[in-house]
């Protein structure tokens, strides 16, 4: 937000300040606050990222599965949802087909959504082994 304002601060403050060594001076308090601005949410974002962190870590660890076992049960939805689309809902028909059965248009599932779950879980799981590579538990 500051970098969109620092112009027109700075044209603000050639106005009404006359003296240029006043206004220069102005001019770099103004920049001082608007970087120190930026680097308070900076990092806020930072302590808040860190903060999920630990508690994504306690999660995992968690022998309860209420706690530690969403996440695995996420990737075995993921994988059934992946298998019916890709394996059942076009080879059942085929195979009942073939037994002279009739059966009726399997419904389709949303496979974007299944595709950023399971990018998003395969992204976290490189990052894990990045990590275990390097030497972090």
């Amino acid at each position: 937000m500051w970098p969109v304002l620092i112009p027109a601060i700075t044209s603000i403050l050639d106005k009404l300040i006359p003296d240029p060594a006043q206004a220069a001076e102005a001019k770099l308090r103004a920049l001082e606050m608007a970087q120190r601005g930026d680097l308070a949410e900076l990092d806020a974002e930072l302590k808040l990222a860190l903060g999920q962190l630990e508690v994504n870590k306690v999660e995992a660890a968690s022998p309860d599965l209420f706690r530690g076992g969403w996440r695995p049960a996420a990737g075995w939805m993921c994988v059934a949802g992946l298998a019916y689309q890709f394996l059942a809902q076009p080879l059942l028909p085929w195979l009942v087909a073939l037994t002279g059965h009739t059966v009726p248009a399997l419904p389709p599932i949303d496979g974007d959504a299944l595709m950023v779950l399971l990018l998003g879980m395969l992204g976290l799981g490189v990052q894990r082994t990045i990590e275990r590579v390097r030497g972090k538990v």
